[in-house]
């Protein structure tokens, strides 16, 4: 198994699909990383040789930001936002949907579930 930026990535699968597994890479990424390194896209990543793996490392290192330094930075963003007081970040602050996203209705998975209507009867 190919450990790459901290991630160990599925042998079965192809290296172009495996590479996604890694937080910051997609389809597009990974294609252009296997590019540079030389790799080719369709080989199963058991099959990898040292010098391959290397390879890709290396060219991660130096042209992407994936794993904990990306996660960091995304939040540190949404934190200055929160900070500056800016509708993006009251949005985040109140857990409510932040791209204009109606909730009248859905948002369900940001609000969370339902609150459900107490009543108060009048004991008689």
């Amino acid at each position: 198994m190919a450990r790459i930026a901290g991630v160990d990535l599925n042998k079965n699968k192809r290296i172009g699909v495996a590479l996604t597994k890694i937080y910051g890479l997609g389809d597009p990424s990974a294609a252009r990383i296997l590019e540079k390194a030389g790799v080719d896209p369709s080989i199963k990543t058991q099959d990898l040789t040292e010098a391959q793996v290397a390879a890709i490392r290396k060219v991660i290192d130096t042209e992407f930001k994936v794993e904990g330094d990306l996660r960091k930075e995304v939040s540190m963003h949404v934190k200055m936002l929160v900070d500056m007081g800016c509708y993006r970040g009251v949005r985040h602050r109140k857990n409510l949907p932040v791209r204009g996203q109606r909730t009248h209705t859905n948002a369900r998975t940001r609000k969370g579930p339902r609150k459900g209507v107490v009543s108060i009867r009048k004991a008689e």
